[in-house]
């Protein structure tokens, strides 16, 4: 995974693009001194079918070069 790999996961992003089954979403993630945005897919069987436009969500896995897999950081 690498150095930057391990630096992506476990951090906190918010969705900018709807997160779901069968969608490419979009989450903008503060790292490297700035905010940057990821494609982003939802955790299969992590809670809500979608994540909604202002949801925060956690990292749970990255695949380089800008593609995440994101949960809902927080219970509704």
């Amino acid at each position: 995974m690498g150095d930057a790999g391990m630096e992506m996961v476990g951090m906190t992003g918010r969705v900018t693009g709807t997160v779901g089954p069968g969608l490419v979403g979009e989450v903008i993630v503060r790292i490297r001194g700035g905010a940057e945005h990821f494609l982003a897919h939802p955790v299969p069987g992590a809670g809500p079918e979608r994540l909604a436009v202002g949801t925060v969500v956690t990292v749970v896995e990255y695949q380089p070069p800008r593609t995440v897999y994101v949960m809902a950081a927080y219970d509704n």
